[in-house]
């Protein structure tokens, strides 16, 4: 089982006012320090844009790069997203990296509402989507779809669609997939084969069902502690993994806890000690 972190886990997101930024070099050195190997990016702007400084920010901690959660708005036949791809490619080039993973971004800020699509826009995203995995493909990298609340690929009904109508590769995130109604164990049951990388998120389901009855927002949910350090939530880890080791999957697992951080947590406190715990979790299934 190869498992990395993110940065995520520590608190660290694109969406503007979610709370306190830990620096880079702080959060690479606490997952080095708790025993990880290998990292996804962030956010963008969060590591260095520059491909060469980005790989140097990443080298200097020894670890190895997973690849980048990016946001991409895929449905809106005016927006093109891939230069934006191709400047991340860039970066891969010189920093590493084997998976873009993309969700379909809203165009609206943060998570907690969104578009629905109709048939022109579940089209456009089909077509861009396509247009992303080939230009990823001609560089080496694999494109995943990441069912994200808040995006365009949300609920379990619309990743079934994009898995059924597409040949993108699935991360499956457990907990935003959760939070989508989706039912992980089964679903990983009929698409094992699908699966590229796995964002490894345990859940409260009694805070994210209050989510998907739309009865608190994203961001709500976030600070009432929707999120869990794996072994500590409602997710069978221990089944999905074993169905995804018997479909063959070899890739990563990316611990992923999301939270808020109001302030710097001194020195060996504060997300690390989730993080520590979400590995151990894992590492005793495998």
């Amino acid at each position: 089982m190869r498992i990395a972190g993110a940065p995520i886990s520590w608190g660290v997101c694109e969406v503007p006012g979610w709370g306190h930024q830990m620096s880079p070099d702080r959060v690479l050195a606490e997952m080095k320090s708790i025993g990880l190997t290998a990292t996804e990016f962030g956010p963008q702007g969060w590591l260095p844009a520059d491909p060469q400084a980005r790989a140097e920010a990443v080298a200097r901690h020894g670890l190895e790069p997973v690849g980048s959660f990016f946001l991409a708005v895929m449905h809106d036949p005016d927006i093109d997203p891939l230069p934006q791809v191709e400047k991340e490619l860039d970066a891969f080039d010189a920093a590493g990296g084997s998976y873009l993973v993309l969700a379909a971004d809203s165009g609206r800020e943060g998570y907690d509402d969104r578009p629905v699509l109709d048939e022109t826009g579940w089209s456009t995203l089909f077509a861009t989507m396509d247009r992303i995995t080939r230009a990823c493909e001609q560089r080496g990298v694999e494109a995943c779809i990441h069912p994200h609340w808040g995006t365009m690929v949300q609920n379990v009904d619309e990743v079934i669609r994009v898995l059924d109508h597409s040949s993108v590769g699935l991360c499956l995130d457990t907990g935003h997939l959760t939070c989508g109604g989706a039912d992980v164990v089964e679903l990983t049951k009929t698409y094992a084969d699908r699966v590229s990388i796995v964002h490894a998120k345990d859940v409260r389901t009694s805070i994210s069902d209050r989510l998907l009855a739309e009865e608190i927002t994203w961001s709500e949910g976030i600070r009432a502690g929707m999120f869990a350090p794996v072994g500590q939530g409602d997710i069978d880890f221990e089944t999905i993994a074993a169905m995804l080791e018997q479909a063959g999957f070899d890739g990563y697992y990316v611990l992923e806890q999301d939270i808020m951080l109001t302030e710097e947590p001194a020195e060996g406190e504060g997300p690390i000690e989730s993080a520590r715990a979400s590995l151990d979790a894992l590492r005793a299934l495998a």
